[in-house]
């Protein structure tokens, strides 16, 4: 889908303040290319519109990187009908020591994602422009946090973007232990029960394969997009 598909949409997708720009076509490149493009400055509309068209940013601002703007292929997902808790944590749920709300502190969690140390990363990706844009979009409704708290504390939580009925998940980070997977949890409860269609994972990772995540292709993601991106669902978080 390119951004001349999104003429249909018109009205359903455009948010005032953030005029959408086009990219070129991820579905142009090469099975196994996944840098769509570059830009030395990122903004909201920027960060937007690529969402909107099956693109993300990925880059390390310390390191002095240029923007660089991914459509993987294969793509990471997780379809509702595929999702399942795993044993051991369907039996700590029983007992759960963890409160969750949902924006409650977007700005705490953004930060504590950039923190997170993670194995065989170097740094994060998270820098000052991202947390800049992504903040912008949680002012405007389109980006949201989930936390899990123990005793008044953030104990855990992740980020992420919703649009129509699919969620985009863009990072976690954990301070007690099992508290992202419990929110992560209950996230997908709510989402599943609002309506919600589909988990944009962007590139496979063990953890959410455990949920029942999977690879599709770059072409079937778009496809996913088409439908779903204009379905808007009354999302409510623990039913609140």
């Amino acid at each position: 889908m390119s951004i001349s598909d999104l003429s249909a949409f018109e009205g359903k997708l455009n948010i005032p303040g953030l005029p959408i720009i086009q990219f070129p076509d991820p579905l142009q490149l090469g099975p196994e290319q996944q840098i769509v493009c570059y830009s030395d400055q990122m903004d909201a509309s920027l960060l937007y519109s690529a969402y909107l068209q099956g693109i993300f940013p990925w880059f390390n601002e310390d390191e002095g990187d240029p923007v660089l703007w991914y459509s993987p292929n294969p793509r990471f997902v997780l379809e509702p009908q595929n999702f399942h808790v795993p044993a051991s944590l369907k039996k700590f749920l029983k007992h759960c020591p963890f409160e969750f709300t949902m924006d409650h502190c977007f700005e705490d969690v953004i930060m504590e994602c950039s923190r997170q140390v993670r194995p065989g990363q170097n740094g994060t990706w998270i820098g000052s422009q991202i947390i800049e844009n992504y903040t912008t979009l949680h002012h405007l409704g389109i980006c949201h946090s989930f936390e899990a708290w123990q005793d008044g504390q953030l104990a855990g939580g992740f980020f992420g973007e919703l649009i129509g009925s699919i969620f985009f998940g863009e990072s976690m980070f954990t301070k007690v232990s099992n508290s992202s997977k419990c929110v992560f949890v209950k996230f997908m409860e709510s989402f599943i029960k609002s309506g919600g269609k589909l988990i944009d994972c962007q590139t496979y990772t063990d953890n959410l394969a455990r949920y029942g995540a999977h690879n599709i292709s770059r072409e079937a993601f778009f496809k996913f997009e088409e439908l779903y991106l204009t379905r808007k669902i009354n999302f409510k978080f623990l039913d609140i």
